[in-house]
This record gives C-alpha cells, sequence and structure tokens, in this order.
C-alpha cells in the first residue's frame, strides 16, 4: 500500500467512530461534572463578591473628605458595620474556643505574618485541588 492509498484509508476509519456500549451512562457523568463545577463556581463567585463589596462599603465608609461634621445616616451605618465586624470577631473567637485555640489571636499578628497564613491556606487549598483534579482525571 503506497503512501497516496493509506492516508486517505485511515482518515476513512476514524471518521467513523463506533458506538460505544456505555454512550448514555458516560454523558450522564460528564453532565454530572458540569453541573457540580458550575454550583462550586457560582457559590466561590458569589461569595467573592460579597467579600468585596463589603470591603468596598468599608472603605467607602471610611473615606475622610473634610466636609465638617459629616452624614448622620453614614455614622449610623458606620456604627452598624463597627458592630457587625465585633459579632463576627465574636463569633469566630467562640469557634476558635470550641476547638481548642482560644489562646490563638489573629489581630495582634502583623501585616506580613497574615500575608504569609492566607498564603499558606491558598497553597494548601490549589494542592488539594490539584489533588482532586487528579483523582478526578
Amino acid at each position: 500500500m503506497s503512501a497516496d492509498e493509506f492516508d486517505p484509508e485511515i482518515e476513512r476509519l476514524f471518521a467513523r467512530s463506533p458506538q460505544m456500549p456505555d454512550a448514555a451512562l458516560f454523558n450522564a457523568q460528564v453532565e454530572q461534572r458540569l453541573q457540580t463545577g458550575s454550583r462550586f463556581r457560582v457559590f466561590a463567585l458569589g461569595l467573592a463578591g460579597v467579600i468585596g463589596g463589603v470591603v468596598a462599603l468599608r472603605e467607602t465608609m471610611t473615606i475622610n473628605l473634610n466636609a465638617g461634621d459629616g452624614v448622620v445616616a453614614g455614622d449610623a451605618l458606620g456604627q452598624g458595620i463597627r458592630n457587625v465586624s465585633f459579632n463576627t470577631q465574636s463569633v469566630a473567637q467562640t469557634g476558635l474556643d470550641q476547638l481548642g485555640l482560644a489562646n490563638l489571636e489573629l489581630g495582634s499578628m502583623g501585616g506580613m505574618q497574615m500575608f504569609w497564613i492566607v498564603a499558606g491556606a491558598l497553597f494548601a487549598a490549589a494542592a488539594a485541588g490539584v489533588m482532586r483534579l487528579a483523582q478526578d482525571v
């Protein structure tokens, strides 16, 4: 068989893919994985949006325009944000107390220490994601 005959023969053979007996099951599994990833993406993007919105709102409320006394509603909203922040810290500290980590105070750490803690947590999350991806593939 010459090269001119061989190439079209190979192309014809690969153009017709045989039907697999478990094609429906395979399609169902692919759809399930796509839906699971979609839910995670929606949750992650929603959480990032909420966190970004809270940070943006906090930064907006702390702007000092040297406008004198300031707006009463802005002061009330700022107080509400401080209360929510304090309540969140209280809940987090209660959770740490229940886990036996009562002496762990993240607020007293410097910026560089917090950076390395967050970097380590992100690295661990990325490693877990890679392991999960390796198991799925």
